[in-house]
């Protein structure tokens, strides 16, 4: 029985779009021809998994040192001087709280809704998964829908329930300028989104876990964002206390624009990736010691060769067995 479409969220973007990465298609989709562009031809398997290899590379080394630069800049913002309009420093407390508040919130609903609706929960993650495949235009809208007036429904009862001002509007600060606040938010969102669609829309034996993942990607990114923009990385975020409160500064479009541009650029990232098959640069990564036999005799066997190698053979039912007869 076909399942509901409810339970195949993602999945038709996993294994439909990308190809799956188990043991039956090692090379992750390599018999696949890549299209060409303007007529080129395409690249060679060699020079396509080193431009892999280079990107990825080049690519996770800025996003480690990005965030690890970033924290360590709040960490050491010098005490304001006396001057009049001096910065305030950050409140290392108070930051480590709000961060842990916001990642290990997101990695907890993630976790309850992730077999509900994917727990996407940000309109910015909600574009990224539509362009690339993950979920249709008509889940996406009504996607886009809830997560707004969802934020707008919990900035109220926050409001409502807690005594005091509510203090949680996103706004700059640490001296940002509006440009700065803008690309901030636009690299804390791409990292965010790419998280998720590597570890959550990509299927894997790991992707129980994503939720912690996720939680913890929000985790850091708040850690660095937070003393600067607020740390919004979320429309959705932004816009439920703005209205709630009526308070709208001159640059609350940065909280629209900036997790705009990061989803483009994490879901063009990773289009590119798939592009270039990325499976094919590092593969095997979640097999086990059989899946790995069964995928090198595979291998063997497509290319031409005999069926034992090294002592394996792999029977009619494709179950790899040891060779009686082989030396050890």
């Amino acid at each position: 029985m076909r399942p509901p479409a409810s339970t195949l969220r993602l999945a038709s973007f996993a294994s439909g779009r990308t190809g799956t990465s188990g043991p039956n298609n090692s090379n992750g989709g390599a018999n696949t021809p890549i299209p060409s562009i303007f007529g080129r031809k395409e690249l060679p398997h060699t020079m396509r998994t080193h431009i892999v290899a280079f990107l990825g590379e080049f690519v996770g080394t800025f996003m480690f040192l990005f965030f690890a630069f970033a924290g360590t800049q709040v960490a050491n913002t010098p005490p304001p001087s006396d001057t009049p309009g001096a910065v305030a420093p950050p409140n290392a407390a108070n930051l480590i709280f709000i961060a842990l508040a916001f990642g290990t919130s997101l990695m907890a609903n993630v976790w309850a809704f992730y077999r509900v609706t994917g727990g996407l929960f940000n309109p910015s993650v909600t574009l990224a998964l539509f362009l690339v495949g993950g979920i249709p235009a008509l889940r996406s809208v009504l996607f886009l829908a809830a997560q707004l007036l969802g934020g707008i429904a919990a900035a109220g009862v926050v409001s409502a329930l807690f005594p005091g001002p509510m203090a949680v509007n996103t706004t700059l600060g640490g001296g940002a300028s509006v440009a700065q606040g803008l690309f901030i938010e636009m690299f804390l969102t791409a990292e965010l989104v790419f998280v998720i669609i590597m570890v959550a829309a990509e299927k894997h034996k790991s992707t129980f876990l994503a939720p912690v993942a996720i939680g913890l990607a929000f985790f850091l990114a708040e850690l660095v964002g937070v003393y600067f923009t607020g740390g919004s990385l979320n429309f959705a975020r932004s816009l439920g206390p703005a209205v709630v409160d009526h308070t709208f500064p001159g640059y609350f479009w940065i909280y629209f624009v900036g997790p705009l541009l990061g989803s483009l650029l994490a879901s063009g990232f990773y289009s590119l990736l798939n592009y270039l098959r990325w499976k094919d640069c590092n593969p095997g990564q979640d097999f086990n010691d059989v899946e790995k036999l069964q995928s090198e005799s595979q291998k063997h066997v497509n290319a031409g060769g005999d069926d034992t190698k090294n002592g394996v053979r792999e029977t009619n039912g494709g179950v790899v067995e040891q060779d009686e007869h082989a030396d050890h």
